[in-house]
């Protein structure tokens, strides 16, 4: 019996059965077979009677239909494997994008969901091989075809591939199951790919991930955690937020664990508030105070809102906690300043007042001592004058006993004068200080005697003097005089009677002194108070006790400048005063001045000797034509030649004119462009050998800089004697020789054989002298201490052509460093040294080595004619003179030989 094949035949039960028992009579082979013959047959009868394939397949379908495959190595579609055409029938009536590659070299046939993914790529995709129609992702699909030749499942989720689709390439996400595909044979004849988009889904979750990221940023920010609740209103779950805040266990925050982490006295109203907020099915909104993890108690703000369902019914509740802690302390902050705004506005208000007082007060002590400087530079012109004359009328009426009283009587009031214009400048702080390192306690107590007979035995003097005192730099000239101020000030506050106490102390004016009062530098002072137990002022009387001639004394009974003089002192020393009172119960005024971390000086008063003038030219700088005549004729008294000019461009043809000038007296204060500083450089660079000495009743800042004198700069200040004029000028004479004399020595060549001519008439010597001088001495030290470079180079080639050994120091400063670390035979110094003067390290050196010779080097010999144990050296000098004055020392300071 044979199956039926005519394409008409109709279907019936009874060929059913009929068919049944034929197939169940033959063996299965014979019966597969038969069943394969049949579905061709049937299959090629379709084909005749033109029926289409495949069946539906939307567009894809209708392309492979239509597309003329007989080009492809798979052959007409009517020939191909039913296994084949089972498997494109279904894959083009799927709804999920499917892709079949097949035959040996992968042709690609897909359906309408994989069209949408290659896009524009399609249809030319269609019965392509996969190789050269997806070029960008064959090294993928080669591996992995090969695999499912091999028989193989493959699948690959979240795959991120590229395809070059619209002219740009575009990314996608896909998962990828891949399945063999087996013909008749039982051979693999291809791969079906099934391809599910998961482009967006992915793109979904990163914006989401994103979105979880930017949240728990924002609710880092506002240091917020976040929390969930059951519909009941029960902390369920894992809480990471809340576990990290409070650093309670799992088990220790769920259901109403969560509040044992809340402070005891917010647990009850917080627990009662949650539960009326879960009843009401309403925002949640409170505040407590909740323990971190540290223990630190914190302010959280509570919001908390339900997730309601269809029905309106809970799902969920979350929350937030969001920490306030700062801005509730910021909250009380400004509430505490509120309540205090109204106090604090007055204090600042009063605060500015007296800053502001305190600035006018010290611009108007400003303005007032530039103009007493400038009046006490006129009044010194006029001393000079008055003094001058005086001296050279004291000449003239010598014997006369009367005029000679009356005289001097004048003179007494050229002194007067002098201290009123000293005080003037003190107070404008215009006036050259000399200041040097003392501990004030040993002034004060010397002063002891001088100041009970200054004040009288009706007032009491107590001196308190703290432990371990520092030291202080002031000119101690000047502290001597202020301290006698304060006290006759103190004396006549008292009506003559009463106590008066000096106390000295270390202090210390820290930052908030300093804010409070603007000229002070916060550091370390020395304190000086002068108390009394007077009437006291009242405190507009002390705002202006430092101007210049307000006195509260009677006409007649003080100038009004002691205060002053006091106050220009101090703050031109860097230091601070400050004064209390109050009406009946006396004052207080406080010195505080800047602390030296140097030790002391010894200040020695050298006895002055004889006078001596000289035969030089001077060439007399002064505008004032009366002081002008006064010095020429007190020089020329001197013995001096006198040249004179009236200003500093007269003074300058003076010099070009070629006429040998010996030195430059000049004032400082001078009209016209050149300025006497610059007249003395011109005059150096035309004069080598000139030496200059400046003159003014007046120091303003062209040599003067800080109270002091510039390096090398020689003042004489207005108004001067006769005796210190000549002092001054023979010692800047010695000194500018000396230097010319080391000059003109490095100037000349070596010379092997020494020169027996004297350098000068000044050096001729008996001959056994000059022997002794040229005889080779001992090995010896010499402490060679000399400010001026040349003069001090030049000396010390001198020493050691002789063979001694030399230490060379430019201040007294540096040579104590040496006379404390090592032996010296003998100290050779200038008079006048920067720091202090040679006459004071003479004393030092001979304390720290008893036995030194010392031998003074200086135009003015008489100025030290006091030390009677030195040797003097008068400038300028030769190596004669020096080597015979160091044996000379060396023998005096020697030991007696033992009989």
């Amino acid at each position: 019996m044979s199956a039926p094949t005519k394409p008409n035949t109709v279907w019936t039960a009874e060929l059913e059965t009929l068919l049944d028992a034929w197939l169940k009579e033959r063996p299965a082979a014979e019966a597969q077979a038969a069943l394969t013959g049949a579905l061709r047959g049937l299959q090629q009868a379709e084909l005749r009677t033109g029926q289409l394939w495949p069946h539906g397949g939307g567009e894809c379908g209708e392309l492979i239909r239509n597309l003329d495959w007989s080009a492809t190595p798979l052959g007409p579609a009517e020939r191909w494997s039913l296994e084949l055409r089972a498997t494109v029938q279904n894959i083009l009536n799927s709804p999920v994008a499917k892709v079949l590659m097949w035959g040996p070299d992968h042709r690609l046939i897909y359906n309408d969901a994989y069209r949408d993914i290659v896009a524009d790529r399609h249809p030319e995709l269609m019965g392509a091989p996969t190789a050269t129609a997806l070029p960008e992702v064959w090294d993928w699909n080669r591996p992995i075809l090969e695999a499912g030749y091999r028989g193989e499942l493959v699948s690959h989720c979240d795959v991120t591939m590229v395809l070059d689709l619209q002219g740009s390439r575009r990314g996608f996400v896909f998962d990828l199951h891949y399945t063999p595909v087996y013909d008749a044979c039982g051979e693999v004849g291809g791969v079906m790919c099934t391809v599910i988009d998961q482009t967006e889904r992915v793109a979904m979750e990163r914006r989401l991930a994103a979105s979880n990221r930017r949240f728990r940023t924002a609710m880092n920010a506002v240091h917020g955690v976040l929390w969930t609740n059951s519909a009941e209103g029960r902390m369920l779950g894992e809480q990471p937020g809340w576990a990290a805040l409070t650093g309670q266990a799992f088990e220790e925050y769920q259901d109403f664990g969560w509040a044992e982490a809340v402070h005891p006295d917010d647990q009850e109203t917080s627990v009662k508030a949650w539960n009326e907020a879960v009843a009401a099915k309403s925002m949640f909104i409170h505040e407590h105070r909740v323990r971190d993890r540290a223990g630190a108690w914190r302010i959280f703000a509570i919001r908390a809102l339900p997730i309601l369902d269809e029905t309106g019914e809970i799902e969920e509740w979350v929350g937030v906690h969001t920490d306030i802690t700062h801005r509730r302390a910021a909250e009380r902050a400004l509430r505490q300043l509120n309540e205090s705004l109204e106090a604090r506005v007055i204090s600042e208000i009063e605060e500015r007042r007296k800053a502001e007082a305190r600035l006018l007060r010290a611009q108007k002590l400003e303005t007032v001592g530039k103009l007493t400087g400038g009046v006490a530079h006129d009044f010194n012109n006029l001393l000079q004058v008055v003094s001058g004359n005086l001296q050279l009328l004291a000449k003239d009426v010598a014997g006369i006993e009367r005029a000679e009283k009356r005289v001097a009587s004048a003179m007494a009031g050229v002194s007067r004068g002098a201290r009123l214009a000293a005080q003037l400048l003190a107070f404008g702080r215009r006036q050259a200080l000399e200041p040097k390192v003392v501990n004030i306690s040993r002034r004060v107590q010397e002063m002891d005697d001088m100041m009970r007979r200054a004040l009288g035995e009706t007032v009491q003097i107590e001196t308190v003097v703290g432990g371990g005192l520092w030291n202080t730099f002031i000119d101690p000239n000047q502290i001597e005089n202020a301290l006698l101020n304060l006290a006759v000030n103190a004396r006549d506050a008292m009506n003559g009677e009463g106590k008066l106490t000096i106390e000295l102390s270390n202090a210390h004016l820290d930052d908030d002194y300093a804010r409070q009062h603007e000229e002070v530098t916060a550091g370390q002072y020395v304190m000086l108070a002068v108390t009394d137990t007077g009437s006291g002022m009242a405190p507009e009387i002390v705002d202006k006790v430092f101007e210049p001639f307000f006195s509260t004394k009677s006409e007649g009974k003080g100038s009004g400048l002691g205060l002053s003089m006091v106050y220009g002192f101090v703050k031109q020393s860097g230091g601070h005063i400050k004064i209390y009172s109050e009406v009946g119960h006396g004052t207080t005024i406080r010195l505080y001045l800047p602390r030296s971390m140097e030790n002391e000086d010894v200040v020695v008063d050298l006895a002055a000797g004889p006078v001596a003038g000289g035969t030089e030219t001077v060439l007399v700088v002064e505008d004032d034509e009366e002081v002008r005549a006064t010095v020429i004729e007190m020089l020329s008294d001197l013995g001096y030649r006198v040249l004179k000019a009236s200003d500093a461009g007269s003074a300058l043809n003076v010099i070009e004119s070629g006429i040998p000038i010996d030195l430059l007296f000049t004032d400082v204060v001078m009209p016209g462009e050149l300025k006497s500083p610059e007249l003395a450089r011109k005059a150096r660079a035309r004069l080598p050998g000139i030496a200059v000495l400046f003159t003014s009743g007046y120091t303003e800042n062209s040599i003067v800089h800080g109270g002091k004198l510039d390096a090398g700069v020689e003042l004489l200040s207005k108004p001067y004697t006769r005796e210190t004029l000549a002092r001054k000028i023979r010692h800047v004479l010695g000194n500018e020789k000396q230097r010319g004399q080391a000059s003109a020595m490095q100037a000349q060549p070596p010379n092997p054989e020494p020169n027996p001519e004297p350098e000068s008439e000044t050096e001729l010597l008996p001959g056994p002298a000059i022997e002794r001088a040229a005889v080779q001495p001992k090995p010896a030290t010499v402490l060679l201490v000399e400010d001026d470079a040349l003069i001090r180079m030049n000396t010390s080639d001198m020493l050691q052509g002789a063979g001694y050994v030399v230490i060379e120091a430019a201040s007294a400063e540096e040579a104590l460093a040496t006379l404390r670390t090592m032996r010296v035979d003998t100290l050779l110094t200038d008079i006048k040294l920067p720091g202090f003067s040679g006459g004071e390290l003479a004393t030092q050196a001979r304390e720290l080595q008893p036995g030194i010779a010392v031998i003074y080097a200086s135009g003015d010999a008489s100025s030290v004619a006091g030390d009677t144990q030195a040797q003097v050296l008068t400038k300028p000098y030769g190596e004669a003179q020096l080597l015979k004055m160091l044996e000379e020392a060396r023998a005096a300071t020697a030991p007696a030989a033992v009989p």
